[in-house]
């Protein structure tokens, strides 16, 4: 019989629920290839370190020897995914699909090995449904069980709209399980109900239930709201080396432990816990901690060439250059055109007034990421993620959204 306990060990770290584990040891123990399933709607253009922490754990299975298939929403995308909304959220227009899907192809292949990867895309059989089929699988379930998720029942007691289509994601999201005979699927813990709900249609189709892993929701840059492109407090797979590297030393040391649980690949836990330790007695800097992170993490998607690049180019920037490692996070409208520096500055409580920006900018007083700012018509462009410095003491990280 295949011991399974190392491969256990394995995919309990950094997990918040194996539902149930002891099915997931009966799996392993059988010793045949699981094929295991993850759905991502390609609802953005971008995958985050966020998305990463459950692209992670599907590299962990592919490298104990199991078969990851990678499914791409792109039916249920134009539904619209309602788990933790308030309201009915728009759908997406099979355009948008489309383009977002393709490059969800080109980024995820940088972590999983496209040789144990089968990509799928769940229209391919939910365009073949007819209306009897979609309304025979609606009648395995019951208007009381959907209820049961916590925001379909906040809604329904705040007598919010919920709309019929929506009660079909997590039944579509179950049926495909159905369809690929999954026997593990990994999802963020907000998808829980939905993954659960792909046992219960397994067993109405007669097949061998899958075992459930929940991940972690990882926060993001501001270390309270989930990592989110819409909220301006990601780190894109796809930033420049350098940004990433920055964004990465921006979090705080409290933060930096949790990221290393869920994203470092080269770290074991009880290294993490030492260096922990370390750093509360004072005997190491955190900040060596947190360049070993990032330079991990940039060199995992850019090359160990350019990491070291990124490194050098903080030191230069923003040690040299006496910057903080933690300072404040704002999020700043700005219109089509981009955010004028002196508005910036003012909008994110670094001068009292536009006319005292330009005044200090003629001063030269102001930088932007380490630079001074001689231009006083400088505009922001829209999505940028900048540090912004007034004098010597005066910082702020602004995401111009």
């Amino acid at each position: 019989m295949v011991k399974v306990d190392p491969q256990v060990a394995q995919i309990r770290r950094g997990v918040e629920e194996i539902l149930p584990l002891e099915a997931l040891e009966m799996k392993l123990r059988t010793g045949r290839r699981l094929r295991i399933k993850a759905g991502f709607d390609p609802t953005a253009p971008d995958l985050h370190l966020g998305h990463t922490v459950l692209i992670n754990k599907l590299r962990m299975f592919q490298d104990i020897g199991h078969e990851v298939i990678f499914l791409i929403g792109d039916f249920t995308a134009t539904i619209g995914d309602p788990t933790g909304k308030s309201a009915t959220r728009a759908p997406l227009t099979r355009e948008q699909v489309q383009r977002n899907a393709l490059t969800y192809q080109e980024q995820v292949f940088k972590i999983l090995d496209p040789e144990k990867t089968v990509t799928q895309f769940n229209s391919s059989w939910m365009n073949e449904m007819s209306a009897a089929g979609l309304v025979h699988l609606a009648a395995r379930q019951t208007v009381a069980r959907m209820l049961e998720r916590d925001d379909f029942a906040k809604r329904f007691e705040q007598q919010r709209p919920i709309a019929i289509h929506e009660f079909l994601y997590p039944l579509i999201q179950g049926y495909d399980s159905v369809v690929l005979k999954a026997d593990v699927e990994v999802g963020g813990t907000d998808q829980k109900f939905n993954m659960l709900m792909g046992r219960e249609l397994q067993r109405h189709y007669d097949q061998e239930p899958q075992v459930v892993v929940t991940v972690p929701i990882l926060e993001g840059l501001d270390g309270t709201e989930k990592m989110s492109k819409s909220l301006g407090n990601a780190i894109a797979i796809n930033d420049p080396p350098s940004e990433m590297f920055g964004k990465i030393m921006s979090i705080s040391d409290s933060l930096m432990w949790r990221y290393y649980e869920l994203l470092s690949l080269n770290t074991r836990l009880e290294d993490i816990a030492r260096m922990r330790h370390l750093a509360a007695e004072g005997r190491e800097n955190p900040k060596r901690f947190k360049v070993e992170l990032a330079k991990e993490i940039v060199g995992r998607f850019h090359g160990e060439l350019q990491a070291r690049r990124a490194a050098e180019d903080f030191e230069r920037r923003f040690v040299q250059g006496a910057m903080p490692q933690e300072m404040p996070l704002v999020r700043l409208a700005a219109p089509a055109g981009g955010l004028p520096i002196a508005n910036a500055l003012k909008n994110a409580q670094l001068t009292a007034s536009t006319s005292e920006a330009l005044r200090l900018i003629s001063q030269g007083a102001v930088r932007v990421d380490g630079e001074k700012v001689t231009d006083r018509n400088r505009v922001l462009e829209k999505g940028a993620n900048v540090v912004l410095q007034v004098g010597k003491r005066r910082f702020a990280r602004a995401v111009i959204g």
